[in-house]
C-alpha cells in the first residue's frame, strides 16, 4: 500500500486547504495530470449523508473507496479556504448511518461519482454530481504536520494554475449548500 493510499484511509485531524470549481472539461484535467504523473486512485461512487450538527459540518461517507465519518469547519468563500477536519474511517455498516439519522436527523443527501488522483500530498477529484454538473475540487492535505497552512495554500495556487481554473470557476458552497438551495427553490 502506497503512502497516500494510507493517507487516504487513517483517522485523525488534518489541515486542508481546498478549492471547489466548476468544470466542463474533466479530459482536459485528466491531461494535465497525466503529464503531472498522478496517481489514480479510482472511481469512487459516494453517497455523502449530511446531519444536522450545532457547529461545522458532519457527514458520512458511504463509497466504493472512501468511508469515513467526517466532521469540518471552513469559510464560505471562493478560491482556497482552510478547513479544520476530523476523520473517522468507518467500515461501510448501515447501523451507523441509522444511529446518526435519528439522533440528529439528516439535513441533505449528496450523491456523486467521484475520481480521485494524487500528486504527493495533493488529492484532486473529478466530481460529477447528481443535480449540480462537474466539478474540479482540489485538496492540499497536511495528515502529520510536516505541511504549513502557507504552503498548503500555495500549492492549491499552484495546481488551479495548471487545470486553468479562472476566478469565475471558483465555487464558495459545498455540494450540500447547493442542493439545499436548489431544494428550497427559486428565491430562497
Amino acid at each position: 500500500m502506497s503512502t497516500a493510499d494510507t493517507d487516504l484511509q487513517n483517522s485523525g485531524f488534518r489541515l486542508n486547504v481546498e478549492i471547489k470549481a466548476r468544470c466542463a472539461d474533466h479530459q482536459a484535467v485528466r491531461d494535465v495530470l497525466k503529464s503531472l504523473e498522478s496517481r489514480l486512485v479510482g472511481l469512487d461512487r459516494q453517497i455523502d449523508t449530511y446531519f444536522h450538527v450545532p457547529v461545522g459540518r458532519l457527514k458520512l461517507r458511504e463509497g466504493t473507496i472512501e468511508n469515513s465519518l467526517i466532521h469540518y469547519q471552513r469559510a464560505d468563500q471562493s478560491g482556497p479556504k482552510t478547513s479544520d477536519v476530523l476523520l473517522y474511517r468507518v467500515a461501510p455498516d448501515p447501523a451507523l448511518k441509522d444511529v446518526l439519522s435519528r439522533a440528529l436527523g439528516v439535513l441533505v443527501v449528496v450523491d456523486k461519482l467521484r475520481e480521485i488522483h494524487f500528486v504527493d500530498n495533493v488529492k484532486i477529484h473529478l466530481d460529477t454530481v447528481e443535480g449540480l454538473g462537474t466539478f474540479l475540487e482540489i485538496e492540499a492535505i497536511d495528515a502529520d504536520g510536516s505541511h504549513s497552512e502557507s504552503a498548503l495554500q500555495a500549492q492549491c495556487e499552484a495546481f488551479m494554475e495548471h487545470f486553468f481554473v479562472s476566478g469565475d470557476d471558483l465555487m464558495q458552497d459545498s455540494y450540500s449548500d447547493m442542493l439545499l438551495r436548489l431544494q428550497a427553490g427559486p428565491g430562497s
